[in-house]
């Protein structure tokens, strides 16, 4: 669990140095984004999808980014050091935090 928690910060932090628009102030500050982000994702992102169900059927799945993408923007209002400008941009590192989480879960 400490591994993947550990992931997922260097994950955000990989993800502020390639995407315009998300900034991470630092290694703490991602640490604390990952475990709130953790947190959310155990308690409020089954909620929502599943509000979005209905959506999502019809996008096949793809509406799922849009929800992964709340969920980012309710973490960087709660963690100070996180910032994301937009909705593009949350999309976006929706998106691309799904890639690197994936393949640098892939290499443990």
């Amino acid at each position: 669990m400490f591994l993947s928690w550990l992931i997922n910060s260097v994950s955000l932090l990989i993800l502020a140095y390639i995407l315009k628009g998300f900034y991470v102030e630092s290694f703490a500050a991602a640490l604390v984004a990952s475990l709130v982000l953790g947190v959310i994702n155990t308690f409020i992102r089954p909620f929502f999808l599943l509000l979005t169900l209905p959506i999502n059927i019809l996008t096949l799945g793809l509406f799922t980014f849009v929800v992964n993408a709340i969920m980012l923007k309710i973490m960087s209002a709660v963690v100070s050091g996180i910032e994301i400008d937009g909705w593009g941009t949350a999309v976006l590192a929706a998106i691309l935090l799904s890639v690197i989480s994936g393949l640098l879960n892939s290499l443990r």
